[in-house]
Parts: C-alpha cells; structure tokens; sequence
C-alpha cells in the first residue's frame, strides 16, 4: 500500500536528479507515492520517492526514483536523458524525457530489448491504476 509523500521529498529528488519533476506527476506522488499504473500494453510498478520521515516509509522507498534512474542510466541504450518511474517487471522502463532541466509531460516505454521509445500517453494524469 503506497503512503502520500510530503513536497519536500519530492523536492529532494528533484535535486538529485538534476530536474524539474512534471506537475501531474508531483502531485501523483505526494497522494500516493508509489503504486501501480496501467498502460494499454502493461501494467507498471511506480518507484516511490525516498521518504525518510520514519523507519517503515524508508524502508519502503529505498528503491525509488533516484536510484533507479542512477542504476539504468549504466544500461546498454538507456537513454541519459530519461527518468525511470517504474518497471513492469521484464525489463522495461516507464520514464519521462527531459528537455533542459525540465521533464517533458509526456510518458514513454523504454523497451530493454531493442532500446526503443514509445510514447504511451501525453501526461502522467492520464495513466490509470490497473483495474479502472
């Protein structure tokens, strides 16, 4: 069951990553940091954002935004200029693409295999849990 998050932690890993998070996706996060989303093609486990706030919170987002992004940024064809929010398990990658120190609204599937981008929907908001 994923927590809200407080704005400052959002702000954090902005920080870290160097960007500035879209505004669909920040509020997303702060109402329920983490969870699951749905696309036409598969369904997608959200990186939290790191809350340190208590011990359980932090437990539960240790493997988040930041750091995910950091570890997929060493892949074969990931691209630099992507933001990992979430995996569906196979290896491939829901993210967002920066443009300057801002992320584009749109979402894209980063496919692992063949290191191809699809555009998936034009604003975080319109991604639905699975089931809706």
């Amino acid at each position: 069951m994923p927590f809200d998050v407080a704005e400052r932690y959002i702000q954090a890993a902005e920080e870290a990553l160097g960007i500035s998070l879209p505004a669909s996706y920040r509020l997303a996060m702060m109402r329920s940091n983490g969870g699951f989303i749905a696309t036409e093609s598969d369904d997608w486990d959200l990186y939290p954002i790191a809350d340190d706030s208590d011990r359980r919170r932090l437990a539960r987002t240790l493997n988040g935004v930041v750091p995910e992004t950091e570890r997929a940024r060493t892949w074969h064809g990931f691209p630099s200029t992507a933001v990992a929010l979430g995996s569906n398990g196979g290896g491939d990658k829901l993210v967002f693409i920066m443009d300057g120190r801002c992320l584009r609204p749109e979402v894209f599937i980063w496919r692992h295999e063949t290191s191809e981008l699809l555009r998936v929907a034009d604003d975080f908001g319109d991604l639905v849990p699975p089931g809706s």
